[in-house]
């Protein structure tokens, strides 16, 4: 089968494109996909560069399959698992494998999607719609009321994150490297943008002095110490990234002279333990979806033939929206 593998760390030209190798053997507990999406996202970039290759929490080494995220239909299901059938639709993420015709996928990771949502929108919103979900829901247990701060409001997460606070209920302030990036988070629901000069200042003024209650930090290094001050007395900072790199200097001491703040940096793969919470987090954003409250864009499609030029787009920040490789356009 076609497959993109990784056999050594670097830049895009280290992710090579193979049409001899093996189909995956279903074993114990999973099942066997055959792909007609994959996802495209930063974790494959850091997943290529190895950024994982002392991870505990993303376990993936060298050689493996690229993609951490898919779509298809099952079509053989290991001993052990009794909930899915051959022919049934599926997405997954955090499971690797999915840049290939087919995937073995642990049950564990695996949920069924509904007839109403295609191939190529659940590959899209598996990983991103999953992590805004529990970012909101789960981290920062936003309701009507609450006011966050979303940094890189344009990017993938940062746009369902908007759409989810609002839903709920919650002022959302946004921000942005750009007016034009600014623009969306507002088409998005954000209710001010603004770019990242002074942010914190910005913050106080449409709060009144008090602050939000939840800063979404994706940026790291740029921001992290103005997002303190953008955030309320005893306020939570929620770090998920660190596209502009590590905060390596910081001394607990500072959330305290911050107003005691509470700072996490939470990871998906441990709010997504078990296929049941998989299930439901899955069935919160598919459900948004299909009432027209959540929107996940896919900015391109692309082929196997052509992940090395979109994954050096992406990694030139030149992508706003989700990227994703129709493998088998037949299946949907």
């Amino acid at each position: 089968m076609k497959a993109i593998t990784l056999q050594a760390y670097g830049g895009p030209e280290v992710a090579h494109l193979r049409h001899d190798v093996a189909k995956p053997q279903v074993t114990a507990g999973h099942v066997l996909v055959k792909v007609a999406c994959a996802g495209i996202n930063f974790m494959d970039i850091h997943t290529r560069q190895g950024k994982y290759a002392c991870s505990v929490t993303y376990p993936v080494r060298l050689p493996c399959t690229l993609g951490m995220e898919g779509a298809g239909v099952v079509v053989e299901v290991g001993p052990g698992v009794g909930h899915l059938a051959v022919g049934d639709r599926v997405a997954w993420c955090i499971a690797w494998g999915a840049y290939a015709e087919y995937a073995s996928v642990p049950v564990e990771k695996i949920v069924q999607i509904p007839n109403a949502i295609s191939f190529d929108q659940a590959a899209a919103a598996m990983f991103q719609g999953c992590t805004a979900h529990y970012l909101m829901d789960d981290v920062a247990r936003l309701h009507a009321g609450s006011t966050c701060l979303i940094h890189a409001a344009s990017g993938s997460i940062g746009q369902l994150l908007v759409q989810m606070a609002r839903r709920v209920g919650a002022t959302v302030f946004a921000t942005g490297s750009s007016v034009e990036k600014c623009a969306i988070a507002l088409q998005r629901g954000a209710h001010q943008a603004w770019m990242y000069d002074r942010f914190a200042d910005q913050v106080l003024h449409a709060t009144d002095g008090r602050g939000v209650d939840v800063v979404f930090d994706c940026v790291g290094k740029n921001t992290l110490r103005e997002s303190f001050r953008a955030c309320r007395t005893r306020g939570l900072i929620v770090n998920y990234g660190n596209v502009s790199g590590s905060l390596t200097d910081l001394d607990p001491i500072e959330l305290g002279e911050a107003g005691s703040l509470f700072l996490t940096r939470p990871r998906l793969a441990d709010h997504m333990a078990d296929g049941a919470t998989v299930q439901r987090r899955a069935n919160a954003v598919f459900a948004a979806m299909l009432e027209g409250a959540l929107t996940v864009d896919i900015e391109g499609y692309y082929s196997l033939e052509t992940v090395q030029q979109v994954h050096a787009r992406i990694e030139a920040r030149q992508q706003i929206g989700k990227a994703v490789l129709w493998i088998d356009r037949n299946l949907d």
